[in-house]
């Protein structure tokens, strides 16, 4: 079966992905939004993981998962937006196990985001399905 022969996507699957991918979108804005002033909270918590308690630091975060998310949001560029944020969530559980925080409440939240990052488009996107079959 290639990409164009993928089956049609339900509309439970169809609007079940918009919902998941919706929840990343705007938890990633709201993250994005509190690093570019940034609120004191964020460079607060920052020294604690490892990461200097500069604004800028705070500011080019953001903004990359800002960028990350805007092309995910897209339809024509979600899988690329997908890759970005992936990675992404990937340097924030590096973070965590190299503080030694929690496993499941810290370590893996980033993981939890990315099974919902990847969930979403997986149900709203035939191009994803095809290329990751789930068969019976």
């Amino acid at each position: 079966m290639s990409i164009s022969e993928t089956a049609p996507v339900s509309p439970g699957a169809l609007w079940t992905g918009r919902a998941l991918s919706g929840v990343i979108v705007l938890f990633m804005i709201f993250d994005g939004v509190i690093k570019l002033p940034p609120l004191d909270i964020v460079t607060q918590t920052m020294v604690p993981l490892g990461w200097p308690a500069d604004p800028n630091v705070a500011r080019m975060l953001g903004i990359i998962g800002l960028i990350s998310t805007a092309l995910y949001a897209l339809p024509r560029t979600a899988v690329l937006g997908a890759i970005l944020l992936t990675a992404y969530m990937g340097g924030a559980i590096a973070t965590n196990v190299r503080v030694d925080n929690p496993l499941f409440s810290h370590t893996l939240f980033g993981v939890y985001l990315g099974i919902i990052l990847w969930g979403g488009l997986y149900l709203r996107d035939p191009r994803v399905r095809a290329l990751i079959p789930f068969s019976r």
